[in-house]
């Protein structure tokens, strides 16, 4: 098979050199296209469900509506793991499915058990399911700050917190690939009424009677329809309003044949709303956004898309409010780790080249065997589309290991052909130049297919790796792989057809070995005549030496994976239980001034407690800097 594969490319010689152009040009277009991310996908099919219960201490959480919901969940075809917490007002239960499955149809599961298990649950409170989001989900923490770090307020907390909640939040979620907007900080509006116990009294009015009005209020109501002079007329009583003079102007009692006021029982105003978690940012008060991203949202075209909006968004800004601030950004992990990988591929290419000519002497057979490495990673690029990978860290960490080798095949073949041309050039009876690449590049057929199988067989135990590490470290080798095997094919096709064009008339051919290739050969017999005298003494030093790393394995440090410097360091604060949120508040706002002050610090951001919409039941007393 070798053979005919040498052969039909030695005789389609154009044909060979036009697909490898074309599979070039194609692999960086791809390339230039394919998706970035930090990691491979590793998100393991995972819904949340979140009940809010105000009002239920976490026992009264956990008996009401935790169990009931971990039951339901835990016959769920698929599922392998059912996880929950239970805080103050707040349920939340983590459903994971197996490997591979389908998260649409998994939720659409867990929808038809939470559709059944609604009925068990106390009155008003229904479980609500996640958005689809991935493990690396959190790509951008934006900053609004409220005010300066001398406490001076500068921004309205109520109306920065609206600007985030009904202007940012939407236009984010609008983007595609964004699966969740957490704003966190400033005041929620709330309309509030404080009924005066002793007023109502005096008008013998009840808390019942002030309940009743104010459900009714500010709310349209269908009437129906009539039908007049052959025409028909819809019916509508419009009572929507959010003037807070409308609530304090409706009745809520009549009394000696006067209607008895809310304004003149209680008293009405806008009030922040009662508020589990909190935000600062540089020592001051802030709302800060978190933006999720969706598992197959490309990370570094998603930020783009974020920081184009952010900026466009600046013109709407409330007075006051200062320009949204960049607390956290992921693409700047990703984009340093693949420039240092891309940069570790690089310099490779280059170092191989340098010894590529420093044996071989000569520029064509450099460049035949060079040629190897382009072609190669383009092929596995390809590969990569084909299978839905994404350059990662991991990915680009297997063709980093593979760059030397993928040469090697080229190499081997380039010399041996270079070696047959030689010995033809002074033959008596010269064979066809065709047929002389042929036979040297078959020649040598064997042993690379050999030493390209083994190779190969090294990596495969990576693809029986089982849970997350298998999703972690199968990328790896797929690239190192698909390179290796991708450089054996262009040694049987395109190597020996740029051989046959380049090689012929080469004026090396008429000169012996390099100047490098000659000392190493005289350096390499003198080390031969020195070990074969003393062979027992070496092989048993080379069992010690095996001996002894085998026996420090144990001792080595241990780790799932390296530590990363992604620019930002996060400090979890924990405080002593039932710590009140504004003491939480200070001593967080206290921590963010120390930290400012290390000189190497640019900017400081705290989330204390937990969002509306977070799906982290954390506690008041715990705080994320």
């Amino acid at each position: 098979m070798f053979n005919w594969i040498v052969r039909s490319s030695l005789h389609n010689r154009l044909f060979v050199l036009a697909i490898a152009a074309l599979l070039l040009v194609y692999g960086a277009i791809t390339a230039w296209r394919a998706p970035v991310d930090v990691f491979p996908d590793l998100n393991k099919p995972l819904i949340t469900v979140l009940t809010e219960a105000g009002g239920l201490a976490p026992e009264e959480v956990e008996q009401l509506v935790t169990f009931p919901l971990e039951t339901a969940l835990n016959g769920t075809p698929g599922v392998t793991r059912v996880r929950s917490t239970s805080g103050v007002g707040l349920s939340i239960v983590y459903a994971e499915f197996d490997w591979g499955t389908d998260i649409y149809r998994n939720r659409q599961l867990v929808a038809e058990r939470l559709t059944v298990i609604g009925a068990q649950l106390p009155a008003g409170i229904t479980p609500v399911m996640g958005p689809v989001s991935s493990i690396m989900g959190e790509v951008m923490l934006i900053a609004l700050p409220l005010g300066s770090a001398d406490g001076k307020t500068i921004a309205d907390p109520m109306q920065a917190r609206e600007w985030a909640d009904f202007v940012l939040r939407p236009r984010l979620l609008s983007i595609a690939g964004v699966s969740q907007v957490i704003p966190i900080g400033g005041d929620v509006r709330q309309l509030r009424v404080e009924p005066d116990t002793a007023r109502m009294a005096q008008f013998g009015v009840s808390l019942t009677q002030v309940e009743q009005a104010l459900r009714g209020f500010a709310g349209n109501a269908g009437g129906g329809f009539i039908d007049l002079n052959s025409r028909e007329f819809l019916i509508r009583h419009l009572g929507r309003t959010n003037r807070v003079e409308d609530l304090r102007g409706i009745a809520v009692a009549w009394k000696d044949g006067r209607a008895v006021l809310l304004d003149q029982v209680a008293t009405v105003r806008f009030a922040p709303a009662m508020k589990r978690g909190d935000a600062g940012y540089d020592g001051a008060p802030a709302v800060i956004v978190s933006v999720q991203k969706q598992p197959s949202a490309d990370t570094v075209q998603l930020t783009r898309a974020i920081e184009a909006v952010l900026a466009d968004m600046r013109q709407s800004l409330p007075s006051g409010l200062a320009a949204p601030k960049v607390l956290f950004r992921q693409a700047d992990f990703i984009e340093a780790s693949i420039g240092n990988v891309s940069e570790a591929l690089r310099d490779g290419a280059i170092m191989v080249a340098i010894v590529l000519f420093a044996f071989l002497l000569s520029a064509r057979t450099t460049l035949i065997s060079l040629i190897a490495i382009p072609l190669s990673l383009a092929v596995t690029v390809l590969i990569f589309k084909l299978l839905g990978q994404s350059l990662n860290v991991m990915t680009l960490g297997g063709l980093a290991i593979a760059i030397g080798e993928l040469v090697d095949d080229a190499v081997v073949d380039v010399e041996n052909i270079v070696r047959r041309l030689k010995q033809n050039r002074a033959a008596a009876t010269p064979l066809p130049v065709l047929e002389v690449v042929r036979q040297a590049s078959v020649e040598v057929r064997s042993g690379i297919v050999h030493a390209t199988t083994i190779v190969v067989l090294v990596f495969i135990p990576l693809f029986a790796l089982p849970g997350i590490e298998g999703r972690l470290f199968s990328p790896l080798g797929i690239a190192y792989i698909a390179s290796i095997l991708a450089s054996m094919v262009v040694s049987m096709t395109v190597t020996p057809v740029l051989c046959s064009i380049l090689l012929p008339r080469m004026k090396r051919l008429d000169h012996g070995d390099s100047p490098v290739v000659a000392h190493l050969k005289r350096w390499d017999e003198r080390v031969l005549g020195w070990s074969f005298p003393r062979a027992r003494w070496l092989i048993a030093s080379a069992a010690l030496a095996v001996a002894a790393a085998a026996a420090s394995v144990p001792f080595l440090p241990r780790a799932f994976l390296p530590a990363f410097n992604e620019g930002s360091l996060v400090l979890g604060m924990v405080f002593n239980p039932g710590t009140a949120l504004a003491e939480a508040n200070r001593m967080g706002a206290l921590a963010e001034t120390l930290i400012a002050e290390v000189p190497e610090v640019t900017q400081v951001g705290r989330r204390t407690g937990r969002a509306e919409l977070d799906e982290h039941a954390e506690g008041v007393h715990s705080a994320e800097i």
